[in-house]
């Protein structure tokens, strides 16, 4: 009995590694391990300076900017929806894309509210699977969009100093591709299933009017995030060209995509103090932006409690709704 406790429990440890639950909680603590580190090498007046600098005018704008981000995400979902077959109306879609950044952003691990729209859609049409698919695809195609606009606008602008910092972006993943290769030829159940979901990539993708509306889409909601940045900067009193806002924008915004946050902080709060650094600007001054940056997105999606309240008394009432039902009959 002893010995076959002692074989399970290396069995058990790996199986709850391997749940969502835990990942998304391991991410969160990375997350914080990193703003603890900002914290203890730079000292809380940069983020007392980010946080007295949020004006009413600056959250009205972030309002704004976060509605048009919005928009133009729920309507890359919708067409990759429809291209997967699923339907998906505008209300839907919108009302379901302001959840999920509420819900990634109050909670840990930053892609909770992801999991949750591809659930609750799915299972509204009855299809998890593929309405995870297109949820996968949406979120993929913006990141793609995302990182090779960064690295042509700093070529462009000629900021080399910035370069490093989408160098390592793709050398992350083309190590993560590298890995997913591998992993695939070393076993069938993985080769069947990367081909299972390519195939409804293509499909998800098919027309050439469908990809070039999925990247207007996306240049959308980046440029949207870039000017809420671009407003926390000028709201904190940062003096500097408009062409450099956007460049180390970008850097932040790209940051803050990476999978190892706690509701957004952390790593965009490192990579803010090293560009603002790089050019010439003090990491105090990234880091105050970056903060005022985070306030304002967490009040920009402030919409999306609306739509959790307003699905938790839609529930509330459907249940009371069932009960009463039992008891008449």
């Amino acid at each position: 009995m002893v010995a076959m406790t002692t074989a399970l429990r290396p069995h058990a440890v790996g199986e709850m590694l391997a749940t969502p639950r835990f990942r998304g909680y391991a991410r969160a603590a990375i997350g914080v391990v990193i703003l603890v580190a900002i914290v203890l090498h730079a000292g809380g007046e940069p983020f007392a300076r980010g946080l007295a600098s949020v004006s009413i005018a600056a959250v009205g704008a972030a309002l704004v900017l976060a509605a048009v981000s919005t928009a133009a995400a729920a309507w890359r979902w919708r067409m990759l929806a429809g291209g997967l077959g699923l339907t998906l109306s505008w209300p839907q879609a919108v009302s379901g894309y302001y959840r999920s950044q509420f819900l990634n952003t109050v909670l840990p691990g930053g892609v909770v509210g992801d999991v949750h729209r591809a659930v609750a859609h799915g299972r509204s049409v009855n299809q998890v699977g593929q309405a995870s698919r297109a949820v996968v695809a949406e979120r993929s195609a913006g990141q793609v969009v995302q990182l090779v606009l960064a690295a042509v606008v700093l070529v462009s602008l000629g900021m080399s100093a910035y370069a490093p910092a989408v160098g390592i972006v793709a050398l992350v993943v083309a190590v993560m591709c590298a890995v997913g290769f591998v992993a695939a030829a070393a076993s069938t159940r993985v080769r069947v299933a990367v081909r299972r979901e390519l195939a409804a990539l293509r499909t998800a993708f098919a027309s050439g009017s469908t990809v070039v509306k999925v990247i207007a889409a996306s240049l959308i909601v980046v440029a949207g995030h870039v000017a809420t940045f671009v407003v926390a900067c000028l709201a904190v009193g940062v003096d500097a060209p408009t062409e450099r806002l956007v460049a180390l924008a970008l850097i932040a915004v790209l940051a803050a995509s990476i999978p190892l946050n706690i509701g957004g902080w952390g790593p965009r709060e490192g990579a803010a103090a090293w560009a603002f650094t790089a050019g010439g600007l003090g990491a105090a001054t990234g880091i105050a932006a970056s903060t005022a940056f985070g306030v304002l997105a967490m009040i920009a999606v402030t919409p999306g409690a609306v739509v959790v309240a307003a699905s938790a008394l839609r529930r509330r009432r459907d249940s009371q709704a069932v009960q009463s039902r039992m008891v008449a009959s």
